[in-house]
């Protein structure tokens, strides 16, 4: 049963009293970056709430809720992260025992409480570092069916590890912001004896349906973080979609992988929704056939999170269509486990580092995570919505991810949206 507030919250909203995700905001009236929660339809401004003596009760240093990020608020640990939550939740609930708070002061609700389409989104985190893993498997290995047929389909060590390469975190936006097509080098006929690419604008543009991790607890450089503290690490959870230029992708990643294919474009979804929030929906992953070595074993099994995604098409005029259903759980590797192997050679990772977990596939069709799989490398259309039909992104197509976990009953736990807009490539 769902917690009962004096606020109205519409039951189908994915920011229930069951949630409490934090964001950065600015208003019209009040352009500086700062720190609130989203309710509802509403949002807390936590910097006014903080100034009205909101967080009277409640030992912690509010000065992090004037910060532009939240970074500091995140760099105070997940057992503050907790109190927070919680206490944000009690002063909301229809029993509350802080009347003076804000339930009784309308003087303060008029300061701090905001429709969330009066306030504009901005990056949570300062985003140092970006890494993004592969973890996926039913992703990898039809993908790999694509290119090296299903008796090759994964690498040796994929099993074995939490494969991954380092992104470009200056190029990770938030939610709305547009995708510029990027140009690049294409090899037009892979066929022909003599490779000679021709510089272009991408052809194949496509999406990964990712989750995004934020850390908030650094390691110094040498010093692993054992597997048994990685959760503790990990401030919240994103969605992640992870833009990638295949056919420019395909003519560079040998040796050394993603580069100009995937450094162009990330985008997040505005709400950090914290660990704790997700700790109810914890889930078994994809069964690993291989024993893992003791630096990634996890005591506990359910180590991923039954999260409901989805990945809606809109073309420029066109009708939404969702193109893909998948869910949080079909991940081979944790987090924790990503964080585990990504510091074990000694890497030091820092507060706002951003970990990507890969493109998340379901095993049946209609749950792919890229349109690359939808369309079989390009060889089928999708169709949409109007008679419109797709093999990869046009210009003016938009992209939204979706993710829930719960229900209105119990109270739903969402993550806001993860949209970009496809715009033309610059003239070169």
């Amino acid at each position: 049963m769902a917690v009962k507030s004096w606020f109205s919250i519409p039951k189908e909203s994915g920011f229930s009293l069951a949630n409490i995700p934090f964001g950065i905001i600015s208003t019209t009236s009040n352009k500086s970056l700062r720190a609130a929660v989203a309710i509802g339809d509403h949002c807390l401004d936590l910097e006014a709430f903080a100034a009205g003596r909101g967080f009277s009760e409640c030992q912690i240093d509010d000065s992090v809720f004037s910060q532009p990020t939240l970074n500091a608020f995140a760099a105070l640990g997940r057992p503050t992260h907790r109190t927070v939550r919680t206490y944000i939740q009690n002063v909301f609930k229809t029993d509350t025992q802080h009347p003076k708070l804000l339930k009784d002061n309308t003087d303060l609700q008029q300061k701090c409480i905001f429709r969330q389409d009066e306030v504009t989104m901005h990056m949570p985190m300062q985003i140092g570092d970006y890494t993004d893993f592969y973890a996926g498997k039913n992703h990898a290995f039809n993908v790999g069916c694509l290119f090296r047929g299903p008796a090759n389909a994964l690498q040796p060590n994929y099993t074995h590890l939490p494969v991954g390469y380092h992104g470009r975190a200056s190029s990770v936006v938030i939610s709305g912001t547009p995708v510029v097509r990027p140009n690049g080098q294409v090899l037009e006929n892979p066929a022909a004896e003599v490779k000679k690419p021709v510089f272009k604008p991408c052809q194949r543009l496509d999406i990964e349906l990712e989750l995004g991790a934020f850390i908030s607890k650094p390691n110094p450089m040498g010093q692993p973080v054992p597997i048994a503290e990685a959760e503790d690490s990990i401030f919240g959870l994103v969605i992640l979609n992870d833009w990638s230029a295949r056919d420019i992708q395909a003519w560079e990643y040998v040796p050394l992988g993603p580069f100009l294919a995937k450094n162009f474009c990330s985008t997040i979804s505005p709400w950090v929704v914290l660990i704790d929030a997700l700790e109810p929906f914890r889930s078994k992953g994809i069964e690993n056939d291989n024993e893992l070595l003791p630096y990634l074993q996890e005591k506990k099994a359910e180590n991923v999170y039954d999260i409901r995604l989805q990945v809606e098409l809109t073309p420029k005029d066109g009708k939404p269509t969702v193109v893909s259903n998948s869910n949080g759980k079909h991940l081979l590797f944790s987090f924790p486990q990503m964080l585990a192997h990504h510091t074990v050679g000694g890497c030091n990772m820092n507060v706002g580092d951003l970990l990507g977990s890969g493109t998340i596939s379901g095993p049946e069709q209609g749950t792919e995570g890229s349109m690359l799989e939808i369309s079989k490398g390009g060889k089928e259309t999708i169709k949409l919505e109007g008679g419109v039909e797709r093999k990869f992104l046009q210009d003016g197509d938009t992209i939204v991810l979706r993710g829930v976990c719960g229900n209105e009953e119990s109270g739903l736990i969402g993550f806001g949206e993860c949209r970009g807009t496809i715009s033309p490539a610059p003239t070169v």
